[in-house]
């Protein structure tokens, strides 16, 4: 199966995740825009009938309907990513550490991302509250990447980029449009610039081009 659908919205981080797997990987689609606001058309009749919880995005292939952005980069890794690196289900020690950053992506989709729809988009959240949460998940990763290049590496799982990078990175790519800037977090903005050296790597507003990022030796990709 090398091809699907995407429901998607253009400044939606999660949306993102999965147009910026399927580049990654090559896999062509079909894009559908949604608009998200200030049309809510993701909570219209015929968007509900697709996906009942109302969300984006999401993926249809064939009779396959994922709604989960997690899910949909897990079907993509194990679907169109022959080596197994991007998703290494089958090792007993790799697999679990993959879920285990799905498990803070999602914490930084709760923070990070409604701080940053609270500032975009005026999202009726607490906005202290969630950006808040938002630092205290940043400061964690911070720890966690700060222990990986400790450990000789660059990427959060193995020695290769996994769907974990691209579940994290959006949300924490995109935490400046919060007011959560990455000047006191070196590790982040290092792992930032080994996800954007990536070979296939797009953009979506509010996350630059390599060439636009402050002058430095790329990371090692490999």
């Amino acid at each position: 199966m090398s091809h699907f659908t995407l429901y998607t919205y253009v400044l939606s981080a999660s949306c993102y995740k999965v147009r910026l797997m399927a580049a990654l990987l090559g896999v062509p689609y079909d894009s559908v825009a949604v608009n998200f606001y200030p049309g809510f058309e993701h909570r219209s009749e015929a968007m509900l009938a697709l996906n009942p919880w109302g969300t984006l995005p999401i993926l249809r292939a064939g009779d396959l309907v994922l709604t989960e952005t997690q899910a949909m980069l897990g079907w993509l890794a194990t679907n169109h990513d022959p080596t197994g690196r991007w998703y290494p289900a089958a090792d007993p020690a790799l697999g679990p550490q993959v879920l285990q950053w799905l498990g803070l992506a999602a914490r930084l989709t709760g923070s990070a991302g409604l701080a940053r729809l609270h500032a975009i988009l005026d999202w009726p959240v607490d906005g202290e509250a969630v950006r808040k949460a938002a630092l205290k998940d940043l400061q964690e990763l911070e720890l966690l990447l700060t222990d990986r290049v400790l450990a000789g590496q660059t990427w959060l799982v193995g020695d290769h980029p996994t769907i974990a990078d691209i579940a994290c990175f959006p949300h924490a790519a995109l935490s400046p449009d919060a007011g959560l800037e990455h000047d006191g977090f070196p590790a982040i903005r290092n792992w930032l610039y080994a996800v954007r050296s990536l070979p296939g790597f797009v953009t979506m507003p509010g996350i630059h081009e390599l060439h636009e990022l402050r002058e430095r030796e790329p990371a090692d990709p490999q």
